[in-house]
């Protein structure tokens, strides 16, 4: 493992999930300074106990990423504790009801929107300023292979990928001259508690078929890993992908080959 990121400040919003955690240990492995941020206590714990297995330094944070509060308080707590703010991963995500459009639930559109959506914007929005001030900083965006397709049953979460998406390649155009890099990764089928949530969904009753069809869709025949998303977060973050803004990383097995 490479010691690219040594010494940079991190923060990796969404961190007591599945994703969160295995880039935290990635990101930690390659010599990063963390500020791991999310809601619960012990999964936040845990979080941090892993990264720091690997020898980083570490503070979490509880915090309500979809207000500008809660930004705030996390941007704060990384500025004390490691002096800057070098990278913001912005991963905090969740996947609501499960069904078609005109079934779903209102209060869930919001609630899918205000933390997939809400989260990035402001993150964005605060972290952007700082960044510039120091002359540098890179902003990695969670979106997803939902994001570039249509994905039947789950239009929210389909929605705010695209909203991601689009966020990414606006910042970037706002940041560049001021030495700040925007860009995101897209994940597609990855073996996560989300996904098992949307086989249910898909198949009530028999998630192994659903599992079976998704796997189907991907040019590899395989599911992605926790610990395959953090590896191209790694890349995004560190100077390796130095000469790239306002893109996305498509990470879905080529699920997405034949899309635009």
């Amino acid at each position: 493992m490479t010691n690219r990121l040594e010494g940079k400040s991190i923060i990796v919003t969404g961190a007591a999930g599945e994703l969160g955690r295995a880039t935290a240990v990635r990101l930690a492995a390659e010599g990063a300074n963390l500020t791991l941020v999310g809601s619960g206590r012990t999964p936040l714990d845990e979080a941090q106990a892993a990264a720091e297995a690997e020898g980083a330094k570490v503070i979490a944070v509880e915090a309500d990423v979809a207000t500008s509060e809660g930004v705030r308080r996390y941007l704060d707590r990384a500025k004390e504790a490691f002096g800057r703010v070098d990278v913001l991963f912005n991963n905090a995500g969740i996947q609501a009801a499960i069904g078609p459009i005109a079934e779903f639930p209102e209060e869930d559109w919001d609630r899918v929107m205000a933390v997939n959506v809400r989260s990035v914007f402001l993150g964005i929005k605060h972290a952007g300023p700082i960044m510039a001030e120091q002359g540098a900083g890179v902003i990695v965006n969670m979106a997803s292979v939902a994001g570039v397709m249509g994905v039947p049953l789950i239009a929210s979460y389909s929605a705010s990928k695209h909203a991601i998406i689009g966020l990414t390649k606006a910042a970037a155009g706002e940041l560049a001259a001021a030495g700040v890099r925007v860009n995101a990764v897209a994940p597609g089928v990855i073996e996560s508690p989300m996904m098992r949530t949307i086989e249910e969904g898909a198949a009530p009753g028999a998630p192994d078929a659903a599992k079976q069809a998704y796997t189907a869709l991907t040019a590899m025949g395989r599911y992605g890993t926790p610990e395959e998303v953090a590896a191209a977060v790694a890349f995004l973050a560190s100077d390796d992908s130095s000469y790239m803004t306002g893109a996305y990383l498509r990470m879905d097995g080529g699920m997405s080959a034949g899309s635009a």
